[in-house]
């Protein structure tokens, strides 16, 4: 049998990077994940990005001394406009990428439409968090644990900086400088950096998990929720998300949120709405039924804060209630003596509210929990205001809300709605927690 040489490289590749990470371990004592980080520590200097940054070797003799990552993020905005739009040195790195490396091919999904999406908000989120290299390394290691549930290993991130940066040189074209690529190889090599300590932080757990499907109800013509089993325990927190891989489209992860507390029967709740065509939402909803078989990526998010001293305001719209219903059930069995919860859902609809008397019936026996419907259709709305603004709008003239923990679900317009109202309204913005959107992977 003739051996491809793409398959030949490839095995190069992984036996080198078991290698190096076996070299790293014996010349390394042990140390926290955050040791990979100096920046991590407070009072640090953003640094660790350099030529050992990446045991599988990126090419490069970029001197880790020399990262700033505010004058990094300053040089990237400053020149966007030479590799924008994203969309199009998305294309291009991903043509460069499997034209030399043609076995990372089989990592993606046939449709590349949705990752392209999702790269493309993951280049706005570095960009624009740059100068917070802390919380950035934060969400990226979490990102980094769930990319295993793809095969994705640290000797792929050499292809992906390769092709950026002949992704950035074609689209600069005249205008290219050493300097714009070297900021952009810096930023990279930071991302790829927290990633990788994320992933091998979580060597003790599965990358997927496998579920059976026990229950598909639709609760609307494009909604339903479904509750699936998993054989061993999922260990997720209330208000976390997973994603959801269905067989119909392998490769293909969406997020969706836990609507359920964690069970001593290992069972989850997923509401899923239909948004398109041919996605792994409609797949869900129209082509799942009781004993299909679906694969959980590892739970991610922290939208609830640990803070529990002072009152809640959960503010849900759609299918963001999920999540907080998740909260309440949790808060049922666990609640800190005089702790009250105001929860407001939002829908275009009062037909809408798909999960209304189930919240109604526990509203009505726990007098510590307050729920306020806000509908579109309602009468004495606003003309012209968007489910995001009409839901503000109601929770700001509800009440002084300055003293609260404010957790936000939902379309990110709506999210950003709630938050500017809260925000105007004299709320710190440390007390209002969402999950950042950085697409559905």
């Amino acid at each position: 049998m003739e051996i491809s040489s793409t398959t030949t490289e490839y095995d190069r590749l992984i036996a080198r990077h078991h290698a190096m990470r076996l070299r790293r371990q014996i010349l390394t004592p042990a140390s926290s994940p955050l040791d990979s980080f100096p920046d991590a520590r407070p009072g640090s200097r953003p640094g660790g990005v350099g030529p050992g940054a990446l045991d599988a070797g990126t090419g490069g003799d970029l001197d880790a001394g020399d990262f700033d990552a505010a004058a990094d993020q300053r040089l990237i905005m400053g020149t966007l406009g030479l590799v924008a739009p994203f969309a199009d040195l998305i294309d291009h790195l991903y043509a460069c990428m499997f034209r030399r490396r043609p076995y990372l091919r089989a990592l993606f999904p046939d449709s590349m439409e949705f990752q392209q999406v999702h790269l493309e908000r993951m280049f706005d989120y570095l960009v624009e968090n740059l100068h917070r290299p802390a919380q950035l390394s934060a969400t990226l290691a979490q990102l980094g644990r769930d990319h295993r549930k793809l095969g994705v290993r640290p000797v792929h991130y050499q292809a992906f900086e390769e092709a950026l940066c002949e992704a950035i040189r074609h689209r600069a074209g005249s205008r290219w400088s050493a300097g714009l690529e070297d900021a952009w190889v810096r930023m990279l090599r930071f991302a790829v950096e927290a990633m990788v300590a994320g992933a091998e932080s979580a060597l003790t757990e599965p990358p997927y998990w496998h579920a059976v499907v026990v229950g598909h109800e639709r609760r609307r013509p494009d909604l339903a929720v479904l509750r699936v089993r998993t054989g061993e325990p999922y260990p997720y927190r209330a208000g976390q998300y997973g994603t959801v891989e269905h067989p119909r489209l392998p490769h293909t992860w969406r997020q969706y949120s836990m609507g359920c507390a964690p069970r001593a029967d290992n069972e989850l709740e997923f509401h899923v709405r239909r948004t398109g065509p041919g996605g792994v939402s409609e797949a869900l909803v129209e082509h799942t039924a009781v004993g299909d078989r679906l694969r959980l990526g590892p739970p991610r998010g922290t939208l609830m804060p640990d803070d529990d001293s002072r009152d809640l305001l959960l503010v849900a719209g759609g299918t963001g209630l999920a999540p907080m219903k998740a909260i309440v059930e949790q808060l049922v069995e666990h609640r800190p003596r005089g702790r009250r919860v105001h929860l407001f859902v939002g829908a275009r609809a009062r037909a809408d509210l798909y999960d209304w008397p189930s919240l109604a019936e526990l509203g009505g026996r726990k007098p510590w929990l307050e729920l306020v419907p806000v509908a579109d259709d309602a009468a004495g709305g606003r003309p012209g205001a968007g489910p995001g603004r009409r839901l503000a709008e109601a929770v700001g003239r509800a009440g002084d809300w300055s003293e609260h923990l404010v957790c936000v679900s939902g379309p990110a317009g709506l999210v950003t709605e709630v938050r500017t109202r809260l925000a105007a309204d004299g709320l710190p913005a440390s007390r209002i927690h969402h999950d950042p959107v950085l697409g559905r992977v």
